[in-house]
């Protein structure tokens, strides 16, 4: 019985710890105020000015951005073609957070004085818990403009924050959660931020 009862515990451990917890992601949208010309007719996907298109990184959240753009009813086109074209921009960094509440050590003094006497007492406190851990700062951005034009028709910002050693800091499982985030709700409302976990 013991037996029986322990298995399906253990395969509920194995795949709730395949399930790499979502955000909370960032993100802000503005387009034109006629959005009748959005999720219609074709779009190529490509990097824009200072970003290497031919990395495989970028090529990741390319390829996710693509999928959602058909999801809405895109037709996909090649690189310079197209009626539409979604610009791609990614900003990857890693930072170490400075420890918060200051130094590693605090010292503190106090003292009493009343009818039984006076004291002081000396308190030292060590934070032994070490550095916070290294992160991880991506932040996507997509433009998609009118091909003929160059009119810019909606643009949004996607980013958010995890522990570098995250599943989330990985491109292959970040890509896709940050393209559905980016493209929740399309076009979502102009100017608002929102948080999608």
């Amino acid at each position: 019985m013991r037996l029986k009862l322990l298995a399906p515990l253990g395969l509920l451990a194995l795949v709730t710890g395949c399930i790499a917890p979502t955000g909370p992601i960032e993100v802000t949208r503005f387009h034109v105020p006629d959005t009748s010309m959005l999720a219609k007719g074709t779009i190529a996907v490509e990097a824009g000015t200072g970003t290497d298109g031919n990395s495989l990184e970028v090529q990741s959240f390319m390829g996710a951005v693509r999928t959602e753009l058909q999801r809405l009813g895109y037709g996909d086109a090649t690189a310079g073609s197209g009626g539409q074209v979604a610009i791609v921009r990614l900003a990857r960094e890693r930072f170490q957070p400075a420890r918060s509440g200051g130094g590693p050590v605090s010292v503190g003094v106090g003292g009493s004085t009343g009818s039984y006497g006076s004291g002081l007492g000396v308190g030292i406190g060590l934070n032994l818990s070490g550095p916070p851990p290294e992160q991880v700062e991506t932040e996507l951005a997509v433009a998609i403009r009118d091909r003929k034009t160059d009119k810019v028709l909606w643009e949004g910002r996607a980013s958010f924050t995890v522990k570098a050693s995250s599943p989330l800091a990985s491109t292959q499982l970040g890509a896709p959660k940050m393209a559905a985030a980016l493209f929740a709700g399309f076009p979502g409302n102009s100017g608002e931020t929102i948080t999608v976990k």
